[in-house]
Parts: structure tokens; sequence; C-alpha cells
């Protein structure tokens, strides 16, 4: 699938879908004459290395031209000062209740007018690594930001020979235009003290005023990409995707978590190579609601760098480095000093070769669909029966705040907070979601579970565990036995972590657990005008456990 770029004259005027008031405000000032084009990522590296504030490490990029880039590239460095996290207060999506066509209009406009003195530059890139699924997306900043520009060439995959003729081959879609993002992370406006995240998603076009962190230029553009996904019948994924093959058969399963879940580590090991694993991707990937394949979305990982010391050897995949110290090591050679000590949430765009056995598409059917939970009420891993219920319990995901997000004043870091689908980054309503997941589920063969990564109560559900019982899901050795008097729910036992709904603080405790996310289900239907609303058949999945839980002595 490809996105369009060119038009007939005939088809340029108010009855074309793809165009509106904000894509129009958008996309125009790529045009102007103060936009300089890059056009490669050898480019892009040589304006990202002179650009002021950059550190040239004395760390190669490990087989540059298989990056796209030249062979004495390094490693670059880019700090952005205090702010090392997303922040969801400062996104508006128009559609929603207060986000006017009027006020957000003239916030852009004024936006982009006062850019026309400064040099800009604007880049290409793909969103989507298959034919079946590849879109292109547009990214203009200012001089001085050359930095952002090459990170979201790295991140990406950018127009290369190879996927130039990929692209050309990809079905055209009908009244979806290419994304463009325009942005200045200079922007101020004191409505806005954040910063400001705009989309309008119907239209495929984005603004991000007054952000420097790369997180909200890669998560902004798969917001977009993931929207076309999920108007062309596919579940937008915020997760990783392995595929195991086994001596007769292949197993695929998939993860949903946010950062600090285990997604990416569930999604990496490689179980000391007791199986023959293939990667898809630890972030973002889409998967068919019609026959359950699945195409990553980017070739490269935006890791932390907090659990990774300089002598690590994942380290040599690094292709750049964000929110990191430095220093000199014996040699008096630039290096970097990882492990958060400068700040929380440094991050690294890896290279796709950080990953041997790597992959851009499934053609099998997804058999797995993981909810990474952090919910201490629930055993460390469930069997969802009911296609409802296992949607429903993704629209629910309890987990922890992560140091990735940059929080209002007076949000509790420690709170346990609901993340549906465990995705802070959809600009559609919730129930899209909701209806594809049930598509999903009800296709042959895919199954739905809950792993509990966090704590059951106060004992700690170990890494190992969690490793240990997805093996053994994966060889079909987990015989799931009925819990108590649940209809939908099935239980593995583990030593030293089986619910006792005869302890009344546990069952009470269980009971708050599903009563807060029915109490969410409410809350959707006023906030955000009802925006997110979801159908009765979620409601009535929870309320059932609730009444199921009643029966247990």
């Amino acid at each position: 699938m490809a996105t369009i770029s060119k038009f007939p004259w005939c088809n340029i005027n108010t009855e074309n879908k793809v165009f509106s008031k904000f894509r129009a405000i958008i996309e125009t000032p790529f045009y102007r004459n103060n936009v300089l084009k890059v056009t490669s990522l050898k480019e892009a590296y040589k304006l990202a290395k002179k650009s002021p504030g950059t550190i040239v490490t004395d760390l190669p990029v490990y087989k540059p031209e298989k990056i796209g880039l030249d062979e004495e590239s390094k490693v670059l460095l880019f700090n952005d000062g205090s702010v090392t996290g997303r922040c969801a207060a400062a996104r508006r999506i128009f559609g929603e209740p207060n986000v006017t066509e009027k006020e957000y209009s003239k916030k852009i406009q004024d936006a982009v007018f006062n850019t026309r003195y400064e040099t800009m530059y604007h880049a290409e890139a793909y969103i989507g690594l298959d034919e079946d699924f590849m879109v292109k997306a547009h990214l203009v900043v200012p001089e001085n930001y050359e930095n952002l520009l090459y990170n979201w060439l790295l991140n990406f995959q950018c127009c290369s020979e190879e996927y130039v003729n990929l692209y050309s081959e990809s079905k055209k879609l009908e009244c979806e235009g290419d994304i463009f993002i325009f942005s200045d992370p200079d922007w101020k406006d004191p409505d806005h003290p954040l910063g400001l995240t705009f989309f309008d998603t119907e239209h495929n076009c984005a603004a991000i005023l007054g952000m420097k962190y790369f997180g909200e230029f890669k998560k902004g553009t798969l917001t977009l990409a993931w929207g076309i996904a999920n108007r062309k019948n596919y579940v937008a994924c915020h997760g990783g995707m392995k595929k195991y093959s086994l001596e007769k058969e292949k197993y695929i399963i998939s993860f949903f978590g946010l950062s600090g879940s285990g997604k990416s580590t569930l999604t990496h090991n490689d179980h000391k190579k007791k199986f023959d694993v293939t990667i898809l991707h630890d972030d973002a990937f889409i998967i068919s609601t019609k026959d359950g394949s699945s195409i990553a979305m980017e070739p490269s990982y935006f890791d932390k760098i907090a659990d990774y010391p300089l002598n690590s050897k994942d380290n040599k995949y690094f292709l750049s480095v964000q929110n990191s110290g430095a220093t000199l090591d014996e040699e008096g050679k630039v290096v970097l000093l990882t492990e958060d000590i400068r700040n929380g949430n440094g991050r690294a765009i890896k290279s796709k070769l950080w990953s041997p056995n790597r992959v851009n598409s499934f053609e099998d059917p997804v058999n797995a669909v993981v909810w990474l939970m952090k919910d201490p009420v629930l055993p460390p891993i469930i069997k969802i029966k009911n296609a409802n219920l296992a949607a429903t319990m993704g629209a629910t995901l309890a987990t922890k705040r992560t140091s990735a997000e940059r929080l209002a004043p007076g949000v509790d870091p420690e709170s346990l907070v609901i993340e549906p689908y465990a995705n802070p980054f959809r600009t559609y309503p919730l129930k899209n979601d909701f209806d594809a997941f049930v598509s999903l589920f009800n296709l042959k063969d895919v199954c739905c579970y809950i792993f509990n990564t966090g704590y059951f109560m106060d004992k700690k559900v170990s890494k190992d565990l969690t490793l240990e019982l997805l093996e053994k899901l994966v060889r079909d050795e987990i015989i799931f036995e009925k819990w108590n008097s649940f209809s939908d729910l099935e239980i593995y036992p583990v030593e030293g972590f089986i619910p006792d709904f005869s302890d009344e603080d546990y069952k009470k405790r269980f009971i708050k657990s599903f009563k807060n996310r029915i109490e969410y289900m409410h809350d959707l239907d006023y906030l955000k005008g009802g925006f997110d609303k979801l159908p009765e058949e979620a409601l009535d999945s929870l309320n059932r456990v609730l009444f199921e839980i009643e029966k247990i002595q």
C-alpha cells in the first residue's frame, strides 16, 4: 500500500478527501524557498555532525554501509536539556472536544509564518516495511535541529533505491495522502507551557511545536501511520513480536506493554539458543484482521541505555544516542557515559543488525497476543477464552507509569494506571482498536494471555519465571485449569503465586481492580465528549467477571 504524493489537476479541489484546512497549513511550508531537501542518510549525517551541540564520539557505526552511511561514520550524541521524555499532556487531536479548527489553525499558521527567516530541512521516509503496507512520510525541522532529522531517518526507512523500488510496486491507497509533519522545537505559547503536538489524523498531518525530545517525533509519526493502518483493516500494535520455528509448526507471539513492562526483553530473548527465533520488531507493527499476518513499521530500535554499560556487547549496534553523558577513556577517546548517570530515559537508536534473525513481515498468522500488566492481583499467567473479554482486558491494561513519560505537575509517577493496549499514541476512537482486536481474537487459533511482570501481591514475578512460562507456552507444555467460577478466565498454577480468594484482603483487592476497570470505562463515556467510549459488550464482559467472583466462597 502506498500513499498519494501527487494529484492530477482535476483532483486538487475541495471534493478530495485527502485535503483539509490543517493539511493545507502543514503541507504548504514544505515548498517554501527557505526549505532545503535532504535526500540521503549520508547528507543528514553530515548536517547532524556539524549541528551546534553535537558530540561526535569515537565509537564507530557498525557496518555503516548496510545502513546507508559512509565507512568512517561515528555514533553521534545529542542532548535535549532537561526534557527527556514524551508529554501526553501536550497532545491535541482534531475531532476531540475543545480542539477547534479556529483556535488551532491560527496557532499553527503563526508557527509556520514565524519560521520563514530560518533555513529548514525536509526529509522523506517510509513507514511500514512490506509492499502490503508502506506509507510515505515527510518531516521538516529548522536549522540547528539536524539531529532530529537524522534520528528520524535512522529510526524509519530512508528512501534508499531498494525501498523506492519496493514502494513503487505497492498498491496505491485511496483517499490517503502522504504524512506531513511540521516542527519548530523553539516555538513558545503561554497556553502550551509543555509544548504542543497537534494531529489531524484523518488527513495524515501533524505539527510538533516546542518539543525537542526525539521520542515525540518517532511516536508522532507512528501515530499517523497507525491511523492509516487502522482504516485499512489492520490492528495498530505498540509491542513486540517474534516467531518460534518448532519441529512441526511455527508459533508467532506478540507482547503488548509500555516501556519497562518487559516487551523488549521478551521479544529479543534468545532463550539460550533453545529455539529457532525470528524477530519482527519490539515496538511497532501491525496485524491484519483478515488473515493474521504482520508487518514491522520501522527497521531500527529506539532503546533505553539504562541497562547498557559502556562495555556491553550490544552497544556496537548504536547508530546515535540521545540524552546521555560522555567522557574520555584511557586512550583519550570520546565515549558514552551510559546507564542513565546523566538523566533518566537515555536512549539510543540501534541498528536493525542488532537482531540477527530479523525480518520485516510474517506471512504466517499470529498465534498469541499477550497483555503485559503490572496489576498485583493477577497471577503470573492467565488465559482469556472469550474474544470480547480478551479485547476488554487489553483496553483496560493496567500497569505502572514509565520513565519515558514527561508527566504534568501533580501526577503520581508510582500510581497504577490503565493504558489501553499499551498505546498512548492513538488518535482515533478507542472503539476502533477494540473492534479490531475482537476481529483478531475471532480468527482461528489466535489466543490471548495476560503475563503479570510486576508483583503478585507483595511477591515479585521474576524475569526468569516469566521466561520459563513463555517457553512452556511455546512448547505447549502448559495445561490451563478452570479458575474458580470464572467462565472466561483460566489459570496455570505457579507455586508461590496461587490466588487465594478465601483471603478476604486478596478478594477485596481483586474486586477493586476490576471495579477500577469498570469505572475507567464509565469515565470514557464522558471524557473527551465520549470520543473513546467502548461498546456495551466490553462492559458486560467485565461485569460478568465481577458477578462470577461473588459466587466464590
